[in-house]
């Protein structure tokens, strides 16, 4: 018995991959720093959420909602908000999870041993990408508009939500210039 356990723990290990970074998953929304998720993104509050939709969805949604014509489409896109003039910006991130995967590292080594050349280099690590938009929000009169003391915060996150969830529930985005 005393020899089953450890042949069973070695299996385990090398039947496994060992997570380096794992992509964070977001029910709805979230509101974080944006700097504080995702390295290279500004200082503010952003809202952000995943978005299960191909690359560039998100651009082709705002360009259309907003008749932008693709000119600035990722900054300064106006809304108005009881009479008031608010300004979003977004980013489309990535965030990837990535493993090492140990068989195919140790049969390699074994062939590198063996003076053979690898086969399966490839295989020695994964990636899966997770996609999020973040959107921060700003006025005139208010820099950040979903830090905690924003006055508009509340306004400007229902508007947000409502974004959300029309972009996720649409499919032809000419549908978006019909329903305002």
């Amino acid at each position: 018995m005393s020899r089953i356990v450890p042949f069973i723990v070695i299996s385990l290990l090398f039947c496994s991959c060992i997570p380096l970074r794992v992509a964070p998953n977001i029910d709805d929304y979230k509101i974080t720093q944006g700097k504080k998720f995702r390295k290279g993104l500004p200082k503010r509050e952003m809202f952000i959420f995943e978005d299960p939709k191909d690359a560039d969805q998100f651009y082709h949604y705002v360009n259309t909602k907003f008749a932008l014509n693709d000119e600035n489409v990722y900054d300064d896109i106006p809304f108005e908000i009881a009479g008031q003039q608010y300004f979003f910006s977004f980013y489309e991130v990535e965030i990837p999870t990535k493993t090492i995967n140990l068989i195919p590292l140790v049969i390699d080594g074994l062939l590198n041993s063996a003076d053979m050349d690898p086969i399966l280099e490839d295989a020695h690590s994964s990636r899966i990408g997770n996609w999020y938009i973040a959107i921060e929000s700003y006025a005139d009169f208010d820099r950040d508009c979903l830090q905690e003391n924003s006055l508009s915060r509340e306004a400007v996150l229902k508007y947000l939500r409502s974004i959300k969830q029309e972009y996720l529930s649409t499919h032809n985005y000419n549908e978006v210039v019909f329903k305002n």
